[in-house]
């Protein structure tokens, strides 16, 4: 098998009576299979497939593993050239693959690759999760090309070339699978949310690219299992942040001392943004921050120190929140 498209789901089924169907078919004739694992849903999910698309390979897992130990255990027993990981909340066009699959036939560096992220609601319009692929600034804030903050671009054909980025979304993201195991897959400590910048990062401190491909282009919804409204993705998001730069920064920087310096800068801001919800009454959103930074110096494990590793793409050398707010660099 050349490659093989993996959802992980989490009580989707709505999700996968819509899109799975296209999914297949897209997938027919690529020398791809789609395979489904399963979080250990509460939902009807199992029940659905095994009803309605036994042809599709099931992977029973046997409790909520999160994203990353979800995916890290499904792909262990999988064997292909590629792996696609995509979200059960993702429509695709029919030709999505092909271009994913000869970029990555025609590059041999490049470690991983993604298509344009679209709205599903707005087809126009660049996804929020990824959009043409991300990027990072210097205090570990993610933006995209296409999207800074909550500003969301249309898609005119702006990002129509091929880009080496820093990372691509994990809505919609095909990794080489000996680049995969190389690096352990994912890192397990996230269990959701940016678990695929730090894969991504770590990819190219080892020599490999990270591409997004404009010419395959997919549609997203969004927030199919957290609501951007909730205290415990708020969580993910302000821990996860740190253990990424934890991660990637010292290799990055190549000193220890600057990547702890970096950290308790962008902690600072992190303690400004709590102060914000605090004002204005928010206080679950106040105490997800406390909570992932004790959370995060719980599971802090300094990254490695590679003196020699190649500078990643898409670092971003100012902050970009000042950009996003008042359009400023």
């Amino acid at each position: 098998m050349r490659t093989a498209v993996v959802i992980l789901n989490y009580n989707t089924r709505n999700y996968l009576e819509q899109f799975l169907p296209g999914l297949i078919a897209s997938c027919q004739g690529q020398d791809a299979e789609v395979f489904v694992a399963d979080n250990a849903s509460a939902d009807d999910s199992v029940a659905f497939l095994q009803a309605h698309f036994p042809q599709v390979p099931l992977i029973l897992l046997e409790k909520n593993y999160g994203f990353t130990g979800g995916y890290n255990r499904a792909l262990e027993m999988i064997e292909a050239d590629y792996y696609v990981l995509i979200n059960s909340d993702i429509e695709v066009p029919e030709g999505w693959l092909k271009p994913l699959t000869e970029w990555m036939d025609s590059h041999p560096d490049c470690g991983a690759c993604g298509p344009k992220l679209l709205s599903w609601h707005q087809r126009d319009t660049f996804e929020y999760a990824g959009a043409a692929g991300g990027l990072i600034d210097r205090y570990g804030y993610p933006f995209c090309r296409g999207r800074i903050l909550q500003k969301v671009e249309k898609d005119e054909g702006q990002y129509d070339s091929p880009q080496n980025v820093l990372w691509v979304s994990g809505a919609c993201l095909m990794v080489r699978a000996s680049v995969w195991k190389e690096l352990g897959g994912l890192d397990q400590r996230f269990f959701a949310h940016m678990e695929e910048i730090d894969l991504c990062w770590r990819m190219q401190l080892r020599g490999w690219k990270v591409t997004v491909v404009p010419a395959s282009a997919v549609y997203h919804i969004g927030g199919g299992t957290l609501r951007n409204e909730s205290p415990f993705k708020l969580f993910l998001n302000f821990r996860n942040n740190l253990l990424l730069l934890e991660n990637n920064l010292p290799s990055t920087l190549h000193s220890r001392r600057k990547t702890r310096l970096r950290i308790r800068a962008r902690m600072c801001l992190d303690g400004l943004s709590a102060l914000v919800y605090l004002c204005k009454g928010q206080g679950s959103f106040f105490m997800a921050v406390v909570r992932a930074h004790r959370d995060y110096r719980k599971l802090r494990r300094p990254g490695p120190l590679l003196p020699d590793a190649p500078a990643p793409d898409g670092l971003y050398p100012g902050w970009i929140v000042p950009v996003g707010l008042f359009g400023k660099k």
